[in-house]
């Protein structure tokens, strides 16, 4: 069994920030779940460009307001507390916070902790497991 703390994780290299973002990676691929676990904030009022064509991603929104835009059709999709949100087909999208929000986050596959966005809001698909080390 796994016991992970989110007071372990801040201030680790598992805490990754971006410039409009931090992503606190609770569960990594190296810990063989076949899934990863983020605690996710989202900087109010910025926008996001987002792109996990490597990845499925599940976004549950815990605090918060916002929306998502996906490119494809162009259609926004209100996110507020209790609202969940899967990236089932790879969606290229346009994440927008109205106020601060915190997500959980699940990426199948795992990532390793190492990738960040590229200049296309992708994650690159990572095949080392070995995490970020603090």
């Amino acid at each position: 069994m796994k016991v992970v703390k989110l007071a372990d994780i801040i201030g680790t290299g598992n805490e990754v920030k971006g410039e409009n973002w931090t992503s606190r990676r609770l569960l990594l691929k190296k810990d063989n779940m076949g899934y990863s676990l983020h605690d996710t904030l989202i900087h109010a009022g910025t926008e996001t460009h987002i792109w996990y064509q490597n990845h499925l991603e599940a976004v549950y929104c815990i605090e918060g307001e916002g929306e998502v835009e996906t490119l494809k059709d162009g259609k926004i999709h209100p996110i507020n507390k209790d609202t969940v949100y899967a990236l089932d087909e790879y969606d290229e999208h346009l994440l927008r916070a109205k106020t601060d929000m915190r997500m959980v986050c699940v990426f199948n596959p795992p990532i390793t902790g190492k990738e960040t966005h590229d200049e296309n809001g992708v994650y690159p698909l990572v095949e080392d497991d070995e995490s970020v080390e603090a």
